[in-house]
């Protein structure tokens, strides 16, 4: 092995250790858009099936757009269970992001049809499940080293980028489809130009100077 050569993690090695315990309903966990100024919190739950696995799962955030597109119709298509669950900026507004994100997680693993037996979550605060009913396991970088968290990473990220893109049309000009309501100059940009929208989120703006006042 070259000295460049990386060692990929194994990704199914939390199922497999789980598995060996009894667990046969194992459900990974994760969310994307904690930190955009604009647009929902979105979570997902997979339960994968390990007599149909699926190839070039990896934490979303190292995969193209197109890559996490095809997994995320292969997810849907071949794995026992999943649920996906946004949570809207008034909300988040309303009790705070991590609180948000939580109850996104949450949600997501209750609308699960059966419950897992344990919940692989990524990071390392637990969303609050019944615990007569799932274990929690949280996981530091979760979707890096499991793949029920990945795909879920996947199912979340996804959703959230597919909601941010038809946003463009209900609120043209800002720009949504190019930067998904993440913080980016031209994001500054538009708000100061356009104003406020209605699905900004207001507790994430508040030292913002806003040019043109809300927009309606």
């Amino acid at each position: 092995m070259s000295e460049t050569q990386k060692i990929e993690p194994d990704m199914y090695l939390y199922e497999r250790w789980y598995k060996e315990k009894g667990y046969t309903l194992i459900c990974g966990v994760d969310e994307a858009g904690r930190g955009p100024l604009a647009g929902p919190v979105y979570a997902a739950a997979v339960i994968l099936d390990e007599e149909r696995p699926i190839e070039g799962i990896k934490d979303s955030k190292k995969l193209t757009h197109k890559k996490r597109e095809e997994l995320f119709e292969k997810i849907t298509a071949n794995a026992k269970g999943y649920a996906i669950v946004a949570v809207g900026e008034k909300t988040i507004d309303r009790i705070n992001i991590l609180k948000a994100t939580l109850l996104a997680m949450r949600k997501a693993v209750e609308s699960l049809k059966v419950a897992p037996q344990v919940a692989l979550v990524d990071g390392n605060i637990a969303p609050g499940l019944d615990k007569e009913k799932t274990e929690t396991v949280c996981i530091i970088k979760g979707d890096a080293a499991s793949a029920s968290v990945a795909a879920a990473s996947i199912l979340a990220k996804v959703s959230r980028d597919r909601f941010m893109v038809a946003l463009e049309e209900q609120y043209p000009g800002y720009g949504f489809a190019q930067h998904k309501g993440y913080g980016t100059k031209l994001h500054y940009e538009k708000i100061r130009q356009l104003g406020v929208s209605a699905v900004h989120r207001r507790s994430f703006l508040r030292n913002l100077e806003i040019k043109h006042g809300e927009a309606t």
